[in-house]
């Protein structure tokens, strides 16, 4: 990793911990928002831990842009965990065929890119 690369990642990791510093939940109880700060710490924490020893450039670029995807999604809905797809559910296909291919390969291309770390998380 670079000197510069480094820096962009702490300077993420940092912003981080100042938007759940400062985080205010939409409904303004304040369970919910402690809550909501604990989940954006935890979060953070878990998945910078997890991709520490990334050497990759391109993975490293593919995770600095889910985490500032992430963060401008939050900060934009006040919400702070990820928001789902919206996919018709898969309740209509047959157990195997053509048709549940079909559907598990438009739920994968479909995939926003800051859903892509949260499913191997949680």
């Amino acid at each position: 990793m670079t000197p510069a690369t480094r820096q962009e990642v702490l300077g993420l990791y940092r912003k981080i911990l100042q938007i759940a510093k400062n985080w205010q939940s939409a409904s303004g109880q304040i369970e919910e928002t402690v809550r909501e700060k604990e989940y954006i710490r935890n979060e953070a924490r878990t998945l910078f831990r997890k991709n520490k020893n990334v050497t990759d450039p391109k993975l490293i670029k593919q995770c600095i842009e889910e985490c500032e995807a992430r963060i401008e999604i939050g900060l934009h809905y006040n919400i702070p965990y990820p928001r789902p797809i919206h996919l018709p559910p898969m309740g209509l296909a047959h157990k195997q065929g053509r048709t549940l291919r079909h559907q598990e390969k438009l739920r994968k291309i479909s995939k926003p890119i800051y859903l892509k770390s949260h499913d191997e998380v949680s």
